[in-house]
């Protein structure tokens, strides 16, 4: 669907796939006047590359801005390499320890790449938000400081808490939601993104917007989506995450082990299968259908999207012969790297260390001694191709996870 499009039924159906999974959309009158204007919107998506790796609980919202992108919309990929030397403290008992330009910039590198994974590269505007805030210089950060008033930044529930319990709030604190505000003043944004905790920095950005003559952008927000434990939110320093460069073994595992009643809300933020889709599959389990091939299937659309469909099905044959009590936990990692298009299975068993010759890999075979994926290989003439990643067994105690490169 092209987003010029003021057709009032393909309206209905834009909004339909924008507020799905949504948290809160603010104004939905607003953002239907938008959309009945025919013309291309501006959607922004902030991050601060505070760590250098994302995970499935960023693509949340990532997810939503490639929804835009197949509805026509020009989406904006901001890094906000200048509001994180202030440091978020959204959701913060205490202050956020500021970055350094130069760790800003090192966690940066990788955060497209990744985000690419999800985002169409080649129709996504990618800002830093330096561009606008290092200019406004010290005179032009008071000039923005007086727009907003002590009183109404202490309506923020965590600057709230903290001076109610004490805790000290630095000054500098204040100037991130003015600032992230002010990054949707000078990109002109339409609609932002973000999670439920970013609400009250979301809506500085809609304030200044009117302040500064412009037609204040809508607000969506994200659910915030919990970890493999189902309690906190998902992040690296619970350990409780899966990142979306986990290996396919790895990534299919941790999907697997999502507690049942949190896998409908990973589908619905996560999946791209229509809503037809899902509550087809969710009628199905109502009937009978063991929810475990509902959780199979996501994980395999999962791995797919972020390696390969080749790599999502050896990762399910993986985890079928772990939970078979078939391969150990501690399975070694090699990687052979070769100069053809395929390899023998003789030499991939004696290159992995897997065998001592390729002698003893072909008495093996001729035994019955060896299985790739868990299937028992006979025939000695085999070869593995590029690109390839499969789990090598020889007799019952020898194993590795082995990628021919």
């Amino acid at each position: 669907m092209s987003g010029t499009t003021n057709n009032p039924e393909q309206i209905e159906m834009a909004l339909a796939t924008i507020k799905r999974g949504v948290a809160e959309l603010i104004v939905e009158a607003e953002m239907h006047k938008k959309l009945a204007t025919g013309r291309i919107l501006r959607i922004k998506l902030g991050l601060d590359p505070t760590a250098p790796d994302l995970h499935l609980g960023h693509t949340v919202v990532l997810n939503k801005m490639r929804q835009f992108q197949n509805l026509g919309h020009q989406v904006i990929f901001l890094i906000g390499d200048f509001t994180s030397m202030i440091g978020d403290p959204s959701g913060r008992n205490a202050t956020r320890p500021p970055l350094t330009r130069e760790q800003i910039q090192e966690n940066a590198k990788t955060y497209f790449a990744q985000a690419s994974l999800v985002l169409d590269p080649e129709k996504t505007e990618i800002r830093y938000n330096s561009e606008w805030c290092d200019p406004l210089g010290a005179a032009g950060i008071i000039q923005l400081a007086s727009r907003w008033t002590v009183a109404r930044m202490l309506e923020r529930d965590d600057f709230t808490k903290r001076y109610q319990d004490g805790t000290p709030i630095s000054v500098h604190e204040f100037l991130y939601p003015l600032m992230q505000g002010y990054d949707s003043v000078a990109l002109k944004a339409d609609l932002e993104l973000g999670g439920t905790d970013q609400k009250f920095n979301l809506l500085v950005g809609r304030e200044l917007q009117k302040q500064y003559g412009q037609e204040p952008q809508c607000i969506l927000t994200m659910p915030l989506l919990e970890g493999l434990d189902g309690v906190e939110k998902m992040s690296k320093s619970k350990n409780n995450y899966v990142g979306i460069t986990d290996k396919p073994a790895d990534m299919f595992g941790k999907l697997m082990s999502v507690p049942d009643d949190l896998m409908w809300k990973y589908v619905e933020l996560l999946s791209f299968k229509s809503l037809d889709e899902v509550a087809v599959m969710k009628r199905e389990v109502e009937d009978g259908r063991n929810p475990r091939d509902i959780k199979v299937a996501f994980a395999q659309e999962i791995v797919t999207r972020f390696h390969s469909q080749a790599a999502a099905e050896h990762a399910l044959i993986d985890f079928d012969a772990r939970h078979r009590g078939g391969i150990p936990d501690d399975i070694v990692e090699v990687t052979l790297t070769i100069a053809h298009a395929s390899i023998s299975i003789a030499q991939l068993l004696k290159q992995a260390g897997l065998t001592p010759s390729t002698a003893e890999a072909n008495r093996m075979i001729e035994q019955g001694g060896v299985k790739l994926d868990g299937e028992k290989v006979s025939d000695k003439a085999l070869t593995i191709n590029k690109g390839v990643t499969l789990v090598a067994q020889v007799g019952k105690r020898k194993f590795a996870r082995v990628t021919i490169a």
